[in-house]
């Protein structure tokens, strides 16, 4: 069977819910990933508003869409970042900003996601995205040295904020895919294992994929699918392709998406550096059912031309596997 393919609204969420609708629908998308800002679905009102969620519904139903997961990356951010700071401000809805008092945003974010599973479940929908953020990425570069103890804190901290947040997940019976990114506590093999471990891998804690942040770290995203293929609960498609010349950086240099001397960047998927044939059928492999978002970030292309071309490549990869093998034929 084809699989859904879902496009993820949060690079487009300057614009109403009902135009991303009209657009994904008229590019051939299957349903939406909602983003958790903009107009597109809000958790506030949708526990606290009567026929809120039925008039996202609705609005889905009339452009032919679906959705199978909401998305809430930017309060996750800051449910375990040290330091907070004027980024943070610039994400965050005011009321979880409050006075900025760095522990009441925590705090305030860490409720807030706690009612997005709610509000997910009032959706019919059994799957959040976010981040979770870290207290120690800014301890990656390892200098002035780390004593492993700061790094036993940071994974602590982790499981000390997440697990109350999960047991509100696992009432609601709806599951946290945490996307595997740097600046989070996961953000490569190791430190998913790692996180993993910290909530004693309990079922409500998942991974969202997306192997745009594999590539330029000199990761394997099929294996990485393979290894921890029973937490793959979402897959996001974004694309991003490495150009390292000897003066372009791997970390990027401090310079802004586009910029011709970064290390990496971010591109309309199917014009980077990952293999998406693998990962197609690594994901047949691992039988993984779920939707596949399209999450368009390309600083060279307009998004109107991206999106809908970024469907027609993947499309391309998802062939069903044969229902027997090819040498059966060679037995009598």
């Amino acid at each position: 069977m084809p699989r859904k393919f879902t496009l993820f609204t949060g690079q487009w969420a300057d614009l109403p819910l009902e135009e991303v609708c009209r657009l994904a629908s008229e590019f051939g998308y299957d349903g939406l990933e909602l983003a958790c800002w903009g107009d597109h679905f809000e958790v506030d009102r949708a526990l606290a508003e009567p026929g809120y969620v039925a008039g996202r519904k609705a609005l889905l139903e009339k452009y032919g869409l679906e959705c199978w997961a909401i998305s809430y990356h930017l309060v996750g951010q800051a449910v375990c970042d040290n330091p907070i700071d004027e980024r943070h401000e610039n994400i965050l809805p005011p009321r979880i900003w409050g006075d900025g008092d760095p522990e009441g945003v925590r705090q305030r974010a860490a409720a807030e996601i706690k009612d997005t599973a709610r509000a997910a479940a009032k959706l019919g929908v059994d799957t959040v995205v976010g981040f979770t953020g870290s207290s120690i990425w800014h301890l990656v570069a390892m200098f002035p040295p780390v004593p492993p103890g700061m790094i036993d804190r940071g994974y602590q901290d982790f499981a000390d904020r997440w697990n109350p947040i999960l047991d509100v997940f696992d009432a609601e019976g709806v599951r946290f895919a945490h996307e595997v990114h740097p600046s989070e506590i996961a953000y490569d093999y190791w430190t998913t294992a790692r996180a993993l471990e910290a909530v004693d891998h309990r079922p409500a804690f998942g991974l969202n994929f997306d192997p745009s942040h594999f590539v330029w770290q000199d990761l394997d995203p099929a294996g990485f699918l393979w290894d921890y293929r029973d937490r793959i609960l979402h897959v996001d498609c974004k694309e991003s392709r490495t150009r390292l010349d000897g003066r372009n950086g791997r970390l990027g240099s401090h310079l802004p998406w586009g910029d011709p001397r970064r290390g990496w960047d971010f591109v309309s998927a199917g014009h980077g550096d990952i293999a998406w044939e693998d990962i197609f059928r690594m994901l047949h492999a691992i039988g993984y059912a779920g939707p596949v978002s399209v999450e368009w970030e390309d600083a060279g292309m307009d998004r109107l031309a991206g999106a809908p071309e970024a469907l027609r490549r993947l499309k391309a990869f998802d062939y069903d596997p044969p229902e027997a093998s090819f040498d059966a034929a060679f037995s009598s």
